[in-house]
């Protein structure tokens, strides 16, 4: 599903994929997005022919902008959106979401989250594992470290599949 999303993006990119900057660009952009996050972009960058440790190191960055943002500030953004009437359910959707994981994490804390961030499945990630993480009122600095630890993981998997699985397959 993923590669998929990502063939997907790179499609809407469409000339901007043509240089290098812009190849760059894009698994920046999908590296940023929540569900695609460094996972997709990694495999972006591996169908785009980008070298895999300068590929890494983009989609490392644009995997972890978002995470102090959700850490601190999610908590406060949901309150406000929870006053309007079609907002309010998109949060009750995100909340629900993330109650339905929170036991994932819950039980080992901070190494649980680490593991749900770094372990590439679909429903994990960094921004579900902050979000959780907030949610859970969780140490926002040690729940830093645990989420940024658990994307350097989820990259060190993410480059054996695709630079090496992938990358025999195509």
């Amino acid at each position: 599903m993923t590669q998929k999303l990502a063939n997907f993006i790179i499609g809407i990119f469409g000339g901007t994929a043509g240089s290098l900057f812009g190849k760059y660009f894009v698994i920046f952009m999908i590296s940023l997005f929540p569900i695609l996050e460094l996972r997709g972009g990694l495999i972006a960058a591996s169908l785009l022919n980008l070298p895999m440790w300068q590929s890494f190191i983009i989609c490392f960055i644009g995997n972890i902008i978002p995470i102090p943002f959700i850490l601190w500030f999610i908590n406060p953004i949901f309150r406000k959106m929870r006053t309007w009437k079609h907002l309010g359910k998109v949060v009750i959707w995100c909340e629900e979401k993330a109650h339905s994981k929170q036991e994932k994490i819950e039980n080992l804390k901070y190494l649980g989250l680490f593991l749900f961030v770094g372990i590439p499945i679909p429903g994990t990630g960094a921004w579900m594992g902050c979000l959780i993480a907030a949610l859970l009122n969780m140490d926002k600095k040690k729940s830093l470290l645990a989420a940024i630890l658990g994307v350097v993981l989820a990259g060190i998997i993410m480059l054996i599949f695709s630079y090496g699985v992938l990358g025999r397959i195509f």
